[in-house]
């Protein structure tokens, strides 16, 4: 059983202003795209990823990532990123009618291979289902079986929004590294612990993160 991820991601000048007590203006930009490499790599790497599919209208977020084996779909609708999440797995569609697809955020700089493969594996199970994240509160992957509509609706409160939708919420232990996205500083801090990828972890050297 093999999937296509839509990975949604802004223009970086615009990406994880959350992040201002920890990174100034001069430094985001090349951290979200940090983040974003090392979810793209560490999906790639998953055996149960078929291909990864980043919707993005940012030129060079796309051309990095384009290099490490990632499609880029520009965000024609501009409108947001369930707008985006939306449009992607439409494009995935109309290629492969049949592709199991799942949204998943750009934001997860510690994503383990294997903890992926195996959230997927049990998302498999359900015509659509998410994962919450660390917080409890968003969501990181939302999957949907052949012939099922995605529904994306990320944002503040997901969690409730996409169990209120019929997604079934995944109990999947030990996958911290899927769960883990990264908004805040205390964010990064938590993926840090866990181990990010050498793309975050180059940029973060940039950062002084107590606690680091």
């Amino acid at each position: 059983m093999q999937w296509t991820l839509v990975v949604p991601l802004k223009p970086l000048a615009r990406a994880k202003s959350r992040l201002a007590d920890t990174a100034d203006d001069g430094l985001r930009p090349g951290l979200a795209l940090a983040f974003a490499q090392d979810t793209v790599a560490a999906a790639l790497a998953c055996p149960a990823v078929r291909d990864v599919a980043v919707v993005t209208d940012d030129g060079r977020a796309g051309r990095e990532l384009a290099a490490l084996g990632a499609a880029i779909v520009p965000d024609e609708p501009g409108n947001g990123l369930n707008a985006a999440l939306a449009h992607g797995t439409d494009v995935v569609r109309s290629r492969r009618p049949a592709a199991r697809v799942a949204a998943l955020n750009a934001d997860l700089p510690a994503l383990r291979p294997g903890e992926l493969s195996r959230v997927l594996e049990a998302a498999g199970e359900f015509p659509r289902a998410f994962l919450a994240d660390a917080a409890a509160i968003g969501t990181t992957l939302l999957a949907a079986a052949p012939g099922r509509e995605l529904r994306p609706a990320f944002g503040a409160g997901s969690r409730a929004r996409h169990r209120a939708s019929g997604a079934v919420e995944l109990a999947v232990a030990g996958v911290d590294s899927v769960r883990q996205d990264v908004d805040t500083g205390a964010d990064l801090r938590s993926a840090l612990a866990l181990g990010v990828g050498p793309h975050t972890a180059a940029a973060a050297a940039r950062l002084l993160i107590p606690g680091q």
